[in-house]
């Protein structure tokens, strides 16, 4: 059909990434090609930030911190983010608007998100969005800088393909079981 149709049916997520990953210049292509999404106003409600070597770090301590945990338990929280090169948070920024509610801004900041990660995809790159139940924490908050107007929808985790690593095919689909037409 399409070329955005094949790379759309290519992705898969990549849970195990190498250590190699793009340029802040590389990633920086591909952001201002995902903000092209549907923007209502115009506003660009979303931001991405990349986080690399000691951000990394930094952002498993914030998890431990949200966490809670103590011991093992907060190490192993806190190694979640080296389990990729590179992270790009993606944050929605919604500020209040008479005609674009926060819902709608979020929305968009999700598509930038996903746009991102087919887009990533598409490069080369293997690609795993991830959240948890600490996303929202204010350690985590902190650690990234966010404005008291702005929330982590989550983290790319971009890194090299393995060709050992490749993930398997997706089950298939059942858009059919969740798709209507009214007339």
């Amino acid at each position: 059909m399409g070329a955005t149709r094949d790379a759309v049916l290519a992705r898969r997520s990549w849970p195990k990434v190498t250590d190699a990953a793009p340029t802040d210049t590389e990633l920086l292509e591909l952001v201002e090609a995902a903000a092209t999404v549907p923007d209502h106003a115009a506003l660009a409600p979303w931001r991405v930030i990349a986080l690399r070597g000691d951000a990394r770090l930094r952002l498993g301590r914030a998890l431990a911190e949200a966490s809670g945990f103590e011991g093992a338990a907060a190490d192993k929280l806190a190694a979640k983010p080296l389990r990729a090169p590179l992270l790009v948070a993606i944050v929605a920024a919604v500020h209040a608007h008479p005609k674009v509610p926060a819902w709608e801004q979020e929305a968009c900041a999700a598509g930038v998100g996903h746009a991102l990660a087919l887009l990533l995809d598409d490069a080369g790159w293997g690609v795993m969005w991830r959240t948890g139940p600490f996303t929202r924490h204010p350690a985590v908050a902190r650690m990234h800088g966010l404005a008291e107007c702005e929330h982590l929808l989550g983290w790319l985790y971009v890194g090299g393909r393995s060709a050992a690593d490749r993930p398997q095919r997706r089950t298939a689909s059942r858009a059919a079981d969740r798709f209507r037409a009214l007339d």
